[in-house]
């Protein structure tokens, strides 16, 4: 590492509180340092990584929607939520393997970096999955350990994708590769922020870990933000969670599609329109079902506080 990676944390922090001053910004510094030495072993926080903070705070009139105590908060903006169940055979594939390759394969294959970043596409009966998967240095003797690193990859994941379709499958790992020259994805850290290939929130993944172009999507970011009121986050949360509630415990829904649209400054548990997309099995009218979907809907929504309870708690992911 010639020079470390800079990370600004910014924002918006309450910062006093019934004339008690709040470290906000060090609690907020204190956590991106525990979670980057949690997620990114090979990255030393302090020589490889820099972080900085700056939070300001939040305009008087919309600090004013978080309401009292105990009461259900309003919304601090006009937004749009959508979420989708079941996901897909391909969504599936692509889910399971960002996920199990940092979990489960890379715990026992340490020279598998932390990047890793999957795309599926289905033409027909066959399935296409590329994978970029950064590659750790110290654990790579030389190009013939490279090369078998990145195929040990490519089998893992064909088995693991036939594990969820019976579609023919093909995998390609680090496509970009060209070994001829030696520029192939060989990293320090496990990451490529350290070549300066960064990104910003809002630009990657939903609430359901997935970028689903092909399906209903919102612009609004998830992470970054309050699980209180900030409605970009709790309604792209809630719309998953409603659209899952309902794909799993109403039968005879084939494929269901949510959209919550939001009023600033109304309680978050009366939204704007919530709409409710399905698609039934064969033999399976909507009149069958649509009791039971709008129950499930009115429970969710009414437990939409929950979701806040859910985040801080680590239950929901925003990524």
């Amino acid at each position: 590492m010639l020079e470390p990676i800079y990370l600004l944390v910014v924002g918006r922090a309450t910062k006093r509180y019934e004339g008690e001053s709040l470290p906000a910004e060090t609690v907020a510094l204190r956590t991106a340092r525990k979670y980057l030495d949690e997620q990114f072993p090979h990255l030393d926080v302090g020589s490889d990584i820099v972080v900085d903070v700056r939070l300001g705070e939040g305009s008087g009139d919309l600090v004013d929607v978080f309401g009292e105590e105990g009461a259900v908060p309003m919304a601090n903006d006009t937004s749009y939520g959508v979420g989708h169940a079941p996901l897909s055979e391909t969504e599936r594939i692509v889910y399971e393997t960002e996920t199990r390759l940092n979990e489960g394969y890379g715990a026992e294959h340490p020279e598998l970096g932390e990047d890793i970043k999957v795309m599926g596409k289905r033409e027909g009966n066959h399935i296409d999955v590329t994978v970029a998967a950064a590659m750790v240095d110290r654990y790579i003797e030389g190009m013939d350990a490279y090369r078998d690193a990145v195929a040990a990859v490519g089998e893992y994941v064909t088995n693991l994708a036939r594990e969820h379709t019976d579609r023919e499958v093909t995998v390609h790992v680090n496509t970009a590769d060209d070994y001829e020259t030696g520029s192939i994805y060989l990293t320090t850290t496990g990451t490529s922020a350290e070549h300066g290939d960064d990104g910003s929130v809002g630009r990657g993944n939903r609430a359901n870990g997935l970028i689903t172009p092909n399906r209903t999507m919102s612009l609004e970011a998830t992470s970054g933000k309050n699980p209180i009121n900030h409605i970009g986050k709790i309604y792209n949360l809630l719309s998953t969670e409603i659209a899952a509630s309902v794909a799993n415990e109403v039968d005879g829904v084939r494929q269901l599609h949510v959209r919550l649209l939001s009023q600033i400054g109304q309680p978050i548990d009366h939204p704007h329109v919530a709409d409710i997309s399905v698609a039934t099995d064969d033999g399976v009218g909507l009149a069958d079902v649509r009791d039971d979907i709008e129950t499930l809907v009115d429970t969710e929504l009414a437990g939409v506080t929950d979701v806040t309870r859910q985040v801080i708690n680590g239950e929901l992911s925003t990524f």
